[in-house]
């Protein structure tokens, strides 16, 4: 708006210095040409030098007016110029701080979007990394969990074949035991079975005398004296008796039963 004003006071000056000059010119124009219509030719020439000079006068005052206005008018030109560039410059110094804070917030916007964008990231890798570790100790732990599950479970079925191993070796020994007993027991009926049928014999044959004697048969089982070999001991004839029975019976209890069937043995 100041500029426009100033620019109008400007036009307003140089339309009045034309106006100056063109003025007298044309006042000293309608003076000469009156002067030469009533008078004479000496008082034209005078007044013709008269206006000359007039002229000449008016002519250096419109001048210098001129040159004023002019001088006036450039100052203002130069003013407004001033100004325009002032304005210009103004503008161009406000636009550049415009821009320059444009800049200056759209840089601290982007530093505090950039900080917040690294903290949100540095948050989340931290996060991420909390998970991971939490993930790394639980599965650690189920890890453990497992191992000691797993060495209970293999304590547990050593311990059980300890177990059933011994149960197994305690019933093959109560067995072996038993069958021992068995057999101990087995054996002592048959020699007690043996001693029966040999007591039996020897009552039955000569009463349960070593000197009983029957022909050519001597002693507690009668036996023939050859077969003693001339040694009539009571040890001799117990060895003898028994040779003669394994040897021809397997068994007294064999010959407990021969004797029953035919008398003798």
């Amino acid at each position: 708006m100041t500029f426009k004003h100033n620019f109008k006071k400007v036009l307003s000056a140089t339309a009045f210095a034309a106006a100056l000059v063109v003025a007298p010119a044309a006042n000293v124009s309608a003076a000469t040409n009156d002067a030469s219509s009533t008078q004479q030719s000496a008082t034209a020439t005078s007044q013709d030098q008269q206006a000359s000079q007039d002229q000449a006068a008016s002519q250096s005052s419109a001048a210098n007016q001129s040159s004023s206005t002019s001088t006036s008018s450039a100052t203002s030109t130069s003013t407004v110029k001033k100004v325009a560039k002032k304005t210009k410059k103004t503008k161009k110094t406000k636009k550049t701080s415009k821009k320059k804070a444009v800049k200056k917030v759209a840089k601290k916007t982007s530093k505090k979007s950039t900080k917040k964008t690294t903290k949100a990231a540095t948050a989340a890798v931290t996060a991420s990394a909390d998970q991971s570790q939490a993930t790394d100790q639980q599965d650690d732990a189920a890890k453990r969990a497992a191992e000691a599950a797993a060495k209970k479970a293999a304590a547990a079925k050593k311990a059980a074949a300890k177990k059933k191993a011994a149960a197994k070796k305690a019933a093959a020994k109560k067995k072996a035991a038993a069958k021992k007993k068995a057999a101990a027991k087995k054996k002592a009926a048959k020699k007690s079975a043996e001693k029966a049928a040999k007591y039996w014999i020897a009552m039955r044959e000569s009463g349960g005398y070593y000197t009983a004697r029957n022909g050519s048969c001597y002693g507690r089982y009668q036996l023939l004296i050859s077969y003693l070999g001339g040694d009539l001991s009571k040890k001799n004839q117990e060895r003898t008796a028994d040779r003669y029975v394994y040897g021809r019976y397997g068994s007294w209890v064999n010959a407990k039963r021969f004797w029953l069937t035919h008398n003798w043995y």
